[in-house]
């Protein structure tokens, strides 16, 4: 049973109020799961997304960022982009109170994830960049690793928030920035991952080989994960539902790329599956899953 957070006001107790912006793949079952230990508000561009979380209970949806930071104590953002992000938190900005926890959970990069930490000091947030590590069957069972940084004052608020959501938390650094420069180093783990599997699939059977053969030689060996079984498996099974789409992975891609130049270094790797995910793209592709890779042809 999850115990529920509550903090002593005047002699009393309320429960603590958690603000997600974001319900998308990862962000509904992260509000979903924080609903059991928080009263939670809810915001999405989509209203009608944030509309069903309601109707299934313990969940309140609001039809504005500012209508779901109000009273908030922590505020988890949960969107597409830095861009995505930037936008929704501008328009949340006259109801923010000073010293609000943030907790910034979306992929967004080097420079945006800089921009963030400037709008939350001009608005006196205590700010957590902790993008997290996981689609949506993490998300749903509350197994998301979070990748934190951020200061220390503040850290019990986010750790608690963390908890629900995570199976694991790993403070990176206490200057915001450090956990989203290092989920881009493990994405493009992510994304090699994916791209090797679709490839290796791919060249079997243009071979005229079973590429179901390929699953069986590596299965149990040194190459063998759980994660490629589970994307060889989409793909030879013609399964795309979508736990991380190919947009998004494109779009976490050119993060890398772009991270990387800045940094005077050139990742060969990313950059040709970047190319491989756009063709999948233009051929209609982009909104199932990643392991739609191996329909770039």
């Amino acid at each position: 049973m999850t115990e529920t957070v509550s903090e002593t006001v005047s002699g009393g107790s309320r429960q603590r109020r958690v603000a997600v912006l974001g319900t998308g793949i990862i962000g509904a079952p992260v509000a979903v799961n924080l609903s059991g230990s928080f009263a939670v508000r809810v915001w999405n561009r989509t209203r009608a997304k944030a509309d069903a979380l309601a109707a299934a209970g313990g969940i309140e949806a609001v039809g504005t960022p500012a209508e779901a930071v109000t009273g908030a104590d922590v505020v988890v953002t949960v969107l597409k982009d830095g861009a995505a992000v930037l936008e929704a938190m501008e328009a949340a900005a006259a109801a923010l109170s000073p010293g609000t926890v943030w907790v910034q959970l979306s992929t967004v990069g080097v420079t945006a994830a800089d921009e963030l930490m400037g709008l939350a000091e001009r608005h006196g947030l205590v700010y957590f960049d902790a993008p997290v590590l996981g689609t949506r069957q993490p998300a749903e069972q509350g197994k998301l690793v979070v990748l934190a940084s951020g200061p220390v004052t503040g850290r019990e608020a986010a750790q608690r928030v963390f908890d629900v959501i995570g199976g694991r938390t790993v403070w990176v650094a206490e200057e915001p920035g450090a956990g989203s420069r290092l989920k881009l180093a493990l994405n493009t783990l992510v994304l090699a991952l994916t791209h090797g599997t679709a490839e290796s699939l791919a060249v079997a059977k243009a071979l005229g080989v079973d590429p179901a053969l390929v699953v069986d030689v590596v299965s149990g060996g040194p190459l063998d994960s759980g994660y490629f079984r589970t994307k060889a498996s989409a793909m030879l099974g013609d399964d795309y539902t979508t736990n991380f789409s190919l947009s998004n992975a494109a779009k976490d891609a050119q993060l890398v790329v772009d991270a990387a130049e800045q940094a005077g270094i050139t990742v060969d790797g990313v950059a040709a599956g970047l190319r491989r995910s756009l063709r999948a793209i233009e051929a209609g592709h982009g909104d199932k899953d990643m392991a739609a890779s191996y329909l770039a042809g």
